[in-house]
This record gives C-alpha cells, sequence and structure tokens, in this order.
C-alpha cells in the first residue's frame, strides 16, 4: 500500500529553513549593531490617530518625490551659462542663443523620455512640500503643540519651512529662462538696496557685474547638495525629537499629559504610512501628467533687457514680492550713501514677520509663566488670542500675496493697477486688525457656548409647558468624556503688576486673557447636575417619559 504527502507538509520543511536561514541573520546582525532592542522598542511605539497629523507626512512624502525626481534630473541637466545656439527639435527656438542651463532645460523637456514629467513631478512636489508644511505649522500653532517640550521641533519645523522656500528659490532659478531671470534681478536688487555692503554682496553673489557668470552653477551647488542635506538633518532630528518627546494628542476619553492613546507603529502606522506615500505619489504623478507648470520655453532664455509682464514666482515666495510692489518709492541719501526705502522696509518687515512666526512660543511661555510639559492639544477656540495673532498673520500673508499679482487682477478684472495698489495698502493695516478682532469675538462665543454646553446638555427645542405655565426646554446631558473635553483646558488670569510681574507683562497679560470665559468649575458642574435632576423628574411627570412632540406621536 502506497501513500503519498501533501504538497503543503513537502514545502513545510523549505520554509522552516528558511526561516531559521533569517532568524540566523538576524541574530547575526543583532549582535552586531545591536539593534534589535531599537526595534522592538521604536515598532511599539505608540501614535495617536487623527487626520490633521497628517500633513507632515504630506510634507515627508513630498519631500522624497523631490529627491526621487531630482536625482533623475541632475543626470541630465548642465549648469553652465556658457552661451550657446540652440538646434533642437522646439522649432520656435530653432537659432537662438541661450545659455548652456536654459539648453539641457529644453532637452530633457522634449528629448529625454519622461524627461518633462519628471521636471513637472519635481516642481509640483515642491509646491505640495510647502503647502502641508505650512499646514502643518499652522496646526501646531492654533493646537498649542510647540509648548514645552517642543519649542526646539518648531524652530526646527520654522528652519525646514525656511529651507523650502530656499529650495524653491534656488531650483526655479536654474532654467535660466525669462522668468527666472526676472527673480534674480529682483534678489540683485535687494541685495544692492543695502547701505555700504549691497555692491559686494551683489559682485559676491553673481562673480561680477548682475547676472554675472557664476550664479546658476552657484545655486545648482545649494539646490542639489547644501539645502538638500541639511532638510535631511533637521527631519531626522524632527522625527528623533517627535519620538523622544511622544506625539500630542486632542483632549478625548481616557488622554492625558501622561499617556498617548492610539496605535502602535507596526504594523499599523507602517501600512498606513506606506499606502500613503503611494497615494500622494500618485496624486503628484496624476496632476503632473495631466497639468502643465512652469513651461520654460514660451517665456524663452533669459536676457536683461526685456521684463515678461505678469511674471511672478511660486505662491509661497509672492508675499515678498507683494511688499515691493506695496511700498512707495522711497530713497534718502544720508552721509552720501542711498538709502532705498522700498527695498529696506518690506525686508525688515518680513523679518518681523518670520521672527515673530519662529519666537511665538517662547513669547507666549513668558507671558502665561507655564513651565509644565504639555502633551494634550489646546481646541483654538479656547485660545482666542493665540489664534487671533495666528489668523491676523495669515491675513497679512494672503495680502501681500494679493498685491504680488494686481497687474495680473487688474488686467482679468478690468480695473485701474494703481487703485487696487491703494486698496492693499489700506488692507495691510485694516485687515489683520479686522480678522484679529471678529476671530477672538467668534472664538469667546464658542467659550460661552461650550460653558453652557458643559453644564446644561445639548438643547433639543423640545419645550415642556408645566401646569403653572412655565416653560421648561429639555436637555440631552452629555456624558462623563464629552464634559471633561470642555472643561479641561487651562484658565489663565491676567496678572497685576508687582510682587516681580513687571508691568510688561502684565499688560501682556490682561491683552491675553482679560476677555476669557472661564471654563465650568466642579461646584458649577453639581449645581447644574442637581437642578437638571430636578427639571428630568418635573418633565418625567409631564410627560410619563415620553418626550415625544404631539406630531410625531400621532404619526407613530
Amino acid at each position: 500500500m502506497s501513500t503519498t504527502t501533501p504538497a503543503s507538509q513537502k514545502q513545510a520543511p523549505k520554509q522552516g529553513r528558511a526561516m531559521k536561514l533569517g532568524a540566523v541573520g538576524g541574530d547575526w546582525l543583532d549582535q552586531r549593531v545591536s539593534g534589535g532592542g531599537f526595534i522592538k522598542f521604536f515598532a511599539r511605539k505608540i501614535f495617536p490617530d487623527h487626520w490633521s497629523f497628517m500633513f507632515g507626512e504630506v510634507a515627508l512624502y513630498s519631500f522624497v518625490i523631490l529627491l526621487i525626481t531630482g536625482t533623475f534630473l541632475t543626470m541630465f541637466f548642465d549648469p553652465s551659462m556658457e552661451e550657446v545656439i540652440y538646434n533642437g527639435p522646439y522649432e520656435a527656438l530653432q537659432g537662438a542663443h541661450m545659455s548652456r542651463a536654459f539648453e539641457s532645460t529644453l532637452e530633457i523637456s522634449f528629448e529625454v523620455t519622461g524627461g518633462l514629467l519628471f521636471r513637472q513631478m519635481h516642481h509640483w512636489a515642491a509646491l505640495v512640500f510647502m503647502v502641508a508644511i505650512y499646514v502643518h505649522m499652522f496646526r501646531v500653532f492654533f493646537t498649542g503643540a510647540f509648548r514645552k517640550p517642543r519649542e526646539l521641533n518648531w524652530l526646527i519645523g520654522f528652519t525646514l519651512m525656511i529651507l523650502g522656500m530656499v529650495a524653491g528659490f534656488s531650483g526655479y532659478s536654474l532654467p535660466d529662462d525669462v522668468l527666472s531671470g526676472n527673480g534674480l534681478r529682483i534678489a540683485d536688487g535687494l541685495a544692492k538696496s543695502m547701505p555700504v555692503v549691497g555692491t559686494y554682496i551683489s559682485f559676491l553673489l553673481f562673480g561680477g557685474e548682475f547676472p554675472g557668470t557664476d550664479i546658476i552653477p552657484r545655486l545648482y551647488t545649494i539646490h542639489i547638495l547644501l539645502v538638500p542635506a541639511a532638510i535631511l538633518g533637521l527631519i531626522a532630528i524632527h522625527l528623533v525629537l517627535l519620538v523622544l518627546h511622544k506625539h500630542t494628542q486632542y483632549p478625548g476619553p481616557g488622554r492625558s499629559d501622561r499617556n498617548v492613546v492610539g496605535f502602535p507603529l507596526f504594523p499599523v502606522y507602517t501600512a498606513k504610512a506606506g499606502g500613503f506615500f503611494f497615494l500622494v505619489f500618485g496624486v503628484i504623478a496624476l496632476i503632473s501628467a495631466t497639468t502643465s507648470i512652469n513651461a520654460v520655453w514660451v517665456y524663452g532664455p533669459y536676457d536683461p533687457s526685456p521684463v515678461s509682464a505678469g511674471s511672478q514666482p511660486d505662491w509661497y515666495m509672492l508675499f515678498t514680492d507683494g511688499g515691493l510692489r506695496l511700498i512707495p518709492g522711497w530713497e534718502s541719501t544720508i552721509f552720501g550713501y542711498v538709502f532705498s526705502w522700498n527695498m529696506l522696509i518690506p525686508m525688515m518687515f518680513y523679518g518681523a514677520m518670520l521672527g515673530f512666526l519662529a519666537l511665538y512660543p517662547f513669547i507666549e511661555a513668558w507671558v502665561t509663566g507655564d513651565d509644565r510639559e504639555h502633551h494634550l492639544l489646546d481646541l483654538p477656540y479656547n485660545t482666542p488670542v493665540r489664534t487671533g495673532l495666528g489668523v491676523a498673520w495669515i491675513t497679512v500673508y494672503i495680502v501681500l500675496v494679493l498685491a504680488a499679482a494686481n497687474d495680473l487682477l487688474a488686467i482679468a478684472l478690468d480695473l485701474s493697477i494703481n487703485d487696487l495698489t491703494w486698496l492693499y495698502r489700506i488692507l495691510f493695516f485694516v485687515a489683520p486688525v479686522l480678522a484679529f478682532w471678529i476671530t477672538k469675538r467668534l472664538c469667546l462665543s464658542l467659550q460661552r457656548q461650550a460653558h453652557q454646553k458643559a453644564l446644561h446638555g445639548v438643547e433639543t427645542s423640545r419645550i415642556v409647558r408645566t401646569e403653572t405655565g412655565d416653560m421648561i426646554e429639555i436637555h440631552e446631558p452629555l456624558n462623563e468624556y464629552d464634559r471633561w473635553v470642555l472643561v479641561q483646558h487651562d484658565d489663565y488670569r491676567p496678572l497685576k503688576a508687582g510682587n516681580g510681574v513687571s508691568s510688561l507683562r502684565a499688560a501682556a497679560t490682561s491683552f491675553f486673557f482679560k476677555d476669557s470665559i472661564t471654563p465650568a468649575s466642579p461646584a458649577e458642574l453639581r449645581e447644574a447636575l442637581e437642578h437638571a435632576g430636578h427639571e428630568k423628574h418635573t418633565i418625567d411627570q409631564l410627560t410619563g417619559g415620553d418626550y415625544r412632540t404631539p406630531a410625531e406621536k400621532a404619526v407613530h
């Protein structure tokens, strides 16, 4: 009698040997790099789950796409300003004089297989990268995720935003077309506007009188080497600090400053992160394949003499152009040196604008005097002044962006460019103040609503009339978790000058906290619950516990 062995049993020894070899190899590697404990710790690290936390991941994945596409483009781009005559397939520019950098950009676009797709993916990924950084930073700002112990990580994130701007500016300047050349001309003007040293700085950057012969190779080195290396290093530090400090989380059931409620990195978040990366990659690839961006052949090679109408940088640099357009052409001569205030004032304002954003965590910590560690996030309406300041900052940014498009808007809307410029000058001073005031009042209104909701529950719009003619509205009570979220936030009060408190800090605390609504206290909650219990007893006596309206009773 013969017997047969199932196929699965025949394969089992092979699988067992493979697993054994893998275990031996893993043990051999662990003995030499001691990574087993680290991997176990990192894989079991808990991260909270909320959609707003994904913007940081979008920025990270966009940067990965930038590295991939940038590596491809580096193989074909020639960062030379040597003048050549174009004889490529694009007939409109045949015989035109141009730099080798511009010619190699045309070769990538028209002759390298997949070159145009990679160029556009690189540019779109840069835009998505900056959008994600901005949104991520303001999510951190409005929720107070920058508080101790994360001030250093906030500064790292801010530096990443600045480096992203530098990478973008150096990148779209490389093709050496008319549009990028105009951007470099503005940079040259900003450099030369500095008294005493401006001309020397310009000559140093451009290797001589603008446009020189060295700026493209220098920007190329900055773009592909210095800035990416700095961004990679800061991202690594950013992620290490994220793991070290543990992730912030929104207030909710079981969450406190001493724990994290969520899912482990492995296998949950590794699977989600992998899928999310390919989703971001797919969306950027789809946009790049269907939507043209930075068609340099339309602008032509750079020539210092013409300036194309409607020339603008990418959106994240638009605010710098907007400020230059709003300032009148003011100049002064002091000690024989010309001070171009139309250049210097915007640069000083940009420094103050960005400096405020970078230093805000330390400003707020000085105002509150709070030295505790915070791992629970604020709900934005519970910090009306911080939220108002953030909205005012964004409003200034938007006004400057719109001012940078005053010529395009004037043509599109058939308006006077001078009238638009004056409108934006007025809005520059008025709009942020209005935005701050409106935002603060809205936040205070939401605070009052949360206060009443915590005490009385959710209004149901159902009214019961008592025998004496009184009207009682039926409220749906909150569970203990929802009520805790509404009352758990800190209650800061204005300080009085003296006893170690300076008059400046006392004024700052008054500005920040004088109108804040105090969260419901335990005594108020006990009183409200007792009152609600009495009301419920009265309503149950009148309705027999049936809270349906007469119309609902008639239907059923």
